[in-house]
This record gives C-alpha cells, structure tokens and sequence, in this order.
C-alpha cells in the first residue's frame, strides 16, 4: 500500500493526492516513487478517462522538494532525486488522458514544476506559485525552465525565475499561469465538474486531441498539420465516430466506449 499518497477510482476520473499534509507534501524520494508507479500503471489503463493531481490539506499542492531529506543525500542521490521529479513531470505530460492539477495552496519549486505538466490547471484564491530555485543556489530542473516560457513567455519567466518571488493565485491566472481561480471551498466540485465533462467525450478523441496538440506545438506547423490528419484519419475508423454521427442524428447523448 502506497505510504505517502492516495488514489481513488471515481468511474474512470482518477484522484492523485500527494499526501504528506504536515510536509507541505513535499516531495520526497519515495512519494516520487509511488507516484511515478501510479502513472506507469495508468499508461495502458483504457477505462481511466481523465487524472486529476492535487495535495492532501488545505495549506499544499507541494512545496517542492524535500529539503530536510536533501540534506543527508549524497550528489548522486540528489541527481537521482531530480531525476525522479523531472520524470513525474515527463510522464505527466505524455500521459495518454488528459491531466488537471488542483492547486490547494503553495505550488513551489517542484511542486510547480509538476503542476505545469498538467494539461490544465485550476487553483485556489490561497495558491501561491513560484520557482525560488536560484535563492537556493540552484535552478529549476524538473522541467521549469522550459515549460514555463512555453506557458508564459520568457520575459515573465525570466523575472520569476531569477527573483525567485511567488505569484498569488489572482496573478497567475492574468499571466496564463493557471486557467481559472475559485474560491478553496469550492476547488474540488470545479475541478471534479470539469473532469466530468472532458470524461463525457469521445475518449480517443480527447487522447488524440492531447496528443496533437502537445507534440505538434514542439513541431513545425506543416509536420504538426500532418499529425493532425493522421490522427483524424484514424479516429474515422472508430465505433465512436460513428456512435456520436448516430448519437447527433437521433437527436440523443453520445455513449461512447473507447472503441
């Protein structure tokens, strides 16, 4: 049983908790372990239709890494530290279903970095954000440095990186850190609420819709045009093409299977 933790299986939408609430859930050598094994198993996973990550308590999504378990590590254990953090944040991304961070609270360092893997993510009007790395003497390297100027620009990135300041939840939502800020109380119905919907679409549609937009964005726009197709070509051929054709002809809802 995972010790720091917690998954539940609610019909397809899965909840990731990091649950190390009196840490700051922090991330911790073997929370990304457990973590990165939940993901492995949800690469093949096809009745999982939407994963949405948040932190345990009301204080934390994750305040990065953890420091106080960094201070007895050896280089090669913190190199593989970050290496298990960048991989949380790589099998994020690539992850075949959609993916929403629920930001709860403070979302640093690492814990940012996580977030910004995510698809989409929705915060708190308690969320603060920030990379502080460089006042460590160190950088973000769980992916930071590159996927936060694709989100935000480098300007912006640049003046948070090298400030090392956080950004309230109202700020990050101006500058496109986040897609939407609600009030804490009300976090998890919005984000469960969007889960719903996203998991009422055609499933290889949304998947394919994530990859075409993930992988043609770090293309050319003529390679990325031919992926698209590809994609289309191929979802033409699906059971569920042809129930949400039916499904619109008969004027009802869509039941679609992954198929």
């Amino acid at each position: 049983m995972p010790k720091d933790i917690l998954i539940e299986n609610q019909d397809g939408i899965i909840l990731l908790t990091l649950n190390r609430p009196t840490k700051m859930n922090a991330l911790s050598m073997n929370l990304c372990t457990e973590v990165l094994e939940v993901l492995e198993s949800l690469k093949n996973d096809s009745t999982a239709r939407v994963l949405i990550v948040t932190g345990a308590g009301d204080k934390a999504f994750s305040a990065g890494a953890d420091l106080q378990e960094r201070k007895t590590m050896t280089l090669d254990q913190l190199k593989q530290h970050n290496r298990k953090i960048f991989g949380i944040a790589f099998e994020l991304e690539n992850l075949p279903i959609p993916v929403i961070a629920a930001i709860n609270g403070y979302a640093l360092a690492g814990g940012l970095e996580i977030s910004l893997a995510c698809d989409l993510r929705i915060a708190s009007e308690q969320a603060q954000m920030g990379l502080p790395e460089t006042t460590l003497g160190i950088i973000p390297a769980g992916g930071g440095t590159q996927r936060l100027p694709r989100l935000i620009g480098k300007t912006r990135t640049k003046e948070l990186i090298f400030t090392g300041r956080r950004i309230n939840a109202a700020e990050a939502e101006r500058i496109g850190l986040v897609n939407k800020v609600v009030p804490q109380d009300l976090l998890m119905k919005e984000v469960l609420e969007l889960a719903q919907v996203i998991k009422g679409n055609a499933p290889l549609a949304v998947r394919g819709a994530k990859l075409a937009i993930n992988t043609g964005c770090e293309a050319d726009i003529q390679t990325g045009f031919i992926l698209e197709r590809q994609i289309q070509y191929s979802l033409y051929a699906s059971k569920d093409w042809q129930e949400g054709l039916t499904a619109f002809n008969e004027k009802r809802k869509p039941v679609y299977r992954g198929e």
